[in-house]
């Protein structure tokens, strides 16, 4: 089954699975659709948001 394009994302999940990604706190799957939603190249060492 080819994976669905995502059309759109709810900004509150979105901002939690920015913080939890930042702590360390999501699971390898959610830290892998995080990274190719936000079209990371490699996982982040510092904060993803500008005042996080």
């Amino acid at each position: 089954m080819a994976p669905r394009p995502i059309s759109w994302v709810n900004s509150p999940v979105l901002m939690l699975a920015i913080e939890r990604y930042e702590r360390g706190q999501l699971p390898r799957s959610m830290q892998l659709w995080l990274q190719a939603l936000l079209d990371l190249e490699a996982p982040v060492k510092g904060p993803l948001r500008p005042n996080g």
